[in-house]
């Protein structure tokens, strides 16, 4: 097709339009250079006007199934990607979220950053990942910064610990809504969603309560860390509800090689000084759990045939530990979905939704009735 006043005939009209046509289907401008589809190109596939697209595109309701079918089939076929530059100009939101999160390999932030990207992925949503070695206000607030120069609609911050709760805290912005992932009923506008660690707490303790013991000792996650001390409070309730004054619990970290150690001073204290093994532990995640199995194995102390133990995480590999673990479940799944529903409240500057998420408990082969006339074991000379 010549430029100008030139006005083609019919003949080199169609055939111009079938070129073009056969480029956009080919993802390229009729001169043969790339391009990439846009509305109009959905638009005339889907033989409707471009501002039905856009209705589509934005899930308005006034559209009707039998149309919306056709844009989408047409958006499908051409592999139409939306303009988020565009989108952004016009909606003021760019469809993505920041999320700060901490240098570690833990199991808990792992799976829950994981479960934050899968429900904004389910959403339409992108999301931006910064991660701090150490929580403290500069860290945050630098992270947070960044993120409101990068123009996201939202930050999700996902930590469970004091320090973390006092950074975000400290960084107030209106224009930035903040979730916070791990603590619950935070001041100062932040919104928050949590798995109910608390509630685990006491399910892995009526657990072992409910297959007959009452000498139920917890190994305890580091006092610093929010979901360690719900848990612990959860154990200590249930043992106190159910009539029993439990031991002390021993403190600890996240580690197995805190759990190895602090099973293998459990066995030396009763071997050399006669103190009794609880007939069961709650350790306060599964890593402490393994490194208990490992030190009562290696001194002999049968599981659960001498001593029960329960972790906390179901972390990827707990149902082949030896003995297979019993463990309290997260649901990191519904934590990312409330997350977002959460997210959602926050740019809307709506009240918060219930951000409390459950768990459940999965037996298996390492809890048991303790031995018949056992309240607490001893272990013999080794």
């Amino acid at each position: 097709m010549q430029s100008g006043s030139d006005t083609p005939r019919p003949d080199e009209a169609g055939q111009s339009g079938q070129a073009a046509t056969r480029a956009t289907r080919a993802g390229r401008d009729s001169d043969g250079r790339p391009r990439r589809p846009g509305i109009l190109d959905v638009a005339s596939r889907a033989g409707v006007s471009h501002q039905t697209v856009s209705r589509v595109l934005n899930d308005h309701p006034n559209v009707s199934a039998r149309t919306r079918a056709k844009v989408e089939a047409a958006i499908a076929e051409l592999g139409y990607r939306r303009n988020s530059v565009a989108r952004a100009l016009v909606t003021r939101r760019t469809g993505s979220i920041g999320v700060v999160t901490e240098d570690s390999p833990l199991h808990g932030p792992t799976m829950t950053l994981i479960a934050v990207e899968n429900a904004a992925r389910s959403s339409g949503m992108y999301v931006s990942v910064a991660t701090v070695t150490q929580w403290d206000v500069d860290s945050v607030r630098g992270s947070l910064e960044h993120f409101l120069d990068q123009g996201v609609d939202g930050a999700v911050v996902i930590a469970s610990h004091d320090d973390a709760v006092r950074a975000v805290e400290g960084f107030a912005h209106e224009q930035l809504p903040v979730v916070m992932l791990g603590p619950s009923d935070l001041s100062g506008g932040v919104y928050t969603a949590a798995v109910n660690q608390y509630a685990g707490g006491r399910m892995a303790t009526r657990h072992l309560l409910e297959l007959g013991h009452t000498d139920v000792l917890h190994v305890a996650g580091p006092e610093s860390w929010l979901d360690a001390r719900s848990r612990s409070r959860g154990w200590r309730d249930a043992m106190r509800q159910a009539g029993i004054t439990p031991r002390e619990p021993i403190p600890g970290d996240w580690r197995a090689s805190t759990g190895y150690r602090i099973g293998q001073e459990l066995v030396a204290k009763a071997r050399t000084a006669g103190e009794e093994l609880p007939t069961a532990v709650f350790a306060a995640n599964d890593q402490l759990a393994l490194g208990l199995l490992h030190a009562f194995a290696e001194a002999g102390v049968s599981v659960p045939r001498d001593v029960s133990v329960i972790g906390f995480d179901d972390v990827e590999g707990s149902a082949h530990f030896f003995p297979p673990l019993t463990t309290i479940t997260p649901d990191f799944t519904e934590l990312g979905r409330r997350c977002l529903d959460q997210m959602v409240a926050a740019i809307a500057g709506a009240p918060a939704v219930d951000g409390n998420v459950g768990a459940s408990i999965r037996v298996r082969a390492s809890t048991a009735p303790p031995r018949a006339g056992a309240q607490a074991s001893r272990v013999g000379p080794g």
